[in-house]
């Protein structure tokens, strides 16, 4: 990460060209309506340069007021803030598409695991309304928690290799398929990816090995030396979930609907992985 601390200001020039070579010909291209002030590429060049900068506005109206304070002369045909925020939802599906082809899908070692992700304090789950129909609690080591699961694996350098969201109650080995794919070999992950079912369905389907520790009563299971090895490089991934949460602000309770919570993780996600990769 040390690398992005030497970004200078015609850098957003060159990410802008990236974005836009990696975006579909006709993402930029509206059939109907008023032409939008800011382009797909434009506004994707933004949400990057915001979290490659190190400066990581909480919500939208921040990221508005950042742009408007700091980038006039780069963007100077910015909509008002309502548009802007209706342009930030139509993009959700072309944040998707761009980090889905920067995750490492072809990492043969992979660190799996899940982190609850509140969208608001538990005293106030049952008054919650903007994620009613989604959300749902979900219990772990820390506690009960209401809102929903990041569920990831990571290669050996902390870049995302399979990601999923899903409401905060379902168990870590339903996500398994999802999350490894047929170029996984060896996955490490915790307590929670024992079950034997998965772990046989796994192998049948991608011939991955999945490293966990074994449970308490299982006193006469076998680790070779790598296993142990492995395991022990385990925390990688919990590393990766602290520094989404305490300083890419990926928590939030600040959006007012669900496209919003879902703009704000995938922003958050795709910034990191910029990062990493």
């Amino acid at each position: 990460m040390s690398s992005k601390l030497s970004l200078q200001p015609h850098h957003i020039i060159d990410l802008y060209v990236w974005v836009d070579d990696i975006l579909p010909t006709a993402s930029n291209k509206s059939s109907r309506g008023r032409r939008t002030l800011l382009s797909d590429s434009e506004l994707i060049t933004i949400l990057l340069w915001n979290s490659l900068t190190m400066v990581r506005q909480k919500n939208i109206k921040d990221i508005y007021r950042w742009l408007g304070m700091y980038h006039k002369k780069d963007f100077p045909k910015v909509p008002k803030y309502s548009a802007f925020v209706d342009h930030c939802h139509r993009i959700t599906p072309l944040l998707w598409l761009v980090l889905q082809q920067l995750l490492a899908a072809d990492a043969p070692l992979r660190f799996m695991d899940s982190t609850m992700v509140e969208v608001c304090k538990l005293v106030r789950a049952d008054s919650h309304k903007v994620a009613k129909n989604i959300a749902s609690y979900g219990k772990n080591h820390q506690g009960w928690h209401y809102g929903f699961k990041l569920h990831a694996s990571i290669d050996n350098q902390g870049r995302f290799c399979g990601l999923a969201l899903t409401p905060a109650n379902i168990h870590d080995t339903r996500a398994i398929p999802i999350i490894l794919n047929k170029y996984t070999k060896v996955a490490v992950g915790d307590g929670g990816y024992t079950a034997r079912v998965m772990r046989d369905i796994i192998w049948e389907n991608y011939g991955t090995i999945i490293i966990s520790p074994p449970h308490p009563k299982q006193n006469k299971k076998v680790m070779t030396q790598w296993q142990h090895l492995l395991l022990r490089m385990r925390p990688k991934i919990e590393s990766v979930f602290d520094y989404l949460k305490n300083h890419m602000h990926f928590v939030t309770s600040f959006p007012r609907s669900v496209k919003g919570y879902l703009f704000h993780y995938l922003r958050v996600l795709l910034g990191y992985q910029i990062m990493v990769g």
